[in-house]
């Protein structure tokens, strides 16, 4: 479909960073966004059109200037999403109109830039569902079938280096659609690091990285390193 960007949200991870690296030294998640969402009107439309690209999310921007966005998974529409968040402030800011605040359907997300990195800052409670299980090492997260069996999302985990806070992470959203693993998920990463109450250093799926940092208010910010796959050009 024309006017659909295609982003890699959380990418940069390679083995020279300490864990896993996609085919291409990358990870990350492959992200659509929808810059013209009035040209997709409905949650119908959206939903199906989601499904059809196959990514494990669309975001469609509703507004530009006061940063509306609307998220949906190929079967089901989000409140919150870090991933998708993450890589639409950072296309925003690409085309020139970099925002202070995303405002999805769960309430305002604070955005913020350092070099590289795009940050956003969103509450555990807009995740509800997401639940975390920690395992024994690394290897045993690696080993998991997937998807494990059982149902709704789970996010397996384990320590790389506690001291650190570093982890090791795999996501499998088990809501019956063509999304059996998700590469890197922001909002899972959001109830982690509100449960563990620090900031943390995940290494997703086969290469992906995300950074969090909680604060003292409840939130927690969700960063990490994006690219674009394919898409347009500023208008």
């Amino acid at each position: 479909m024309n006017g659909v960007e295609v982003l890699r949200v959380f990418g940069g991870t390679s083995h020279a960073e300490g864990y896993g690296g996609g085919p291409d030294g990358r990870g990350g998640n492959a992200l659509g966004v929808v810059r013209d969402g009035a040209a997709v009107p409905g949650a119908a439309r959206r939903q199906a059109l989601a499904a059809e690209l196959g990514f494990s999310e669309t975001v469609f921007i509703d507004d530009t200037e006061r940063g509306v966005v609307d998220i949906y998974t190929p079967s089901v529409r989000l409140p919150f999403a870090g991933h998708p968040l993450v890589g639409t402030a950072w296309l925003l800011r690409d085309l020139g109109r970099a925002p202070d605040v995303l405002r999805p359907p769960a309430g305002e997300v604070p955005v913020s830039y350092d070099g590289e990195l795009t940050w956003v800052r969103g509450r555990a409670a807009w995740a509800r569902g997401k639940r975390t299980e920690r395992y024994g090492s690394a290897a045993e997260v690696d080993a998991i079938p997937g998807p494990p069996e059982g149902e709704g999302f789970l996010y397996a985990w384990a320590w790389l280096d506690e001291s650190a806070g570093l982890v090791r992470a795999r996501a499998f959203p088990r809501r019956g659609d063509a999304i059996v693993e998700d590469e890197a998920t922001g909002a899972a990463a959001v109830v982690l690091t509100h449960e563990l109450g620090r900031a943390l250093d995940i290494r997703q799926g086969i290469g992906s990285r995300i950074l969090t940092r909680p604060h003292p208010d409840g939130t927690v910010e969700v960063g990490g390193r994006v690219t674009r796959e394919r898409g347009g050009t500023a208008d």
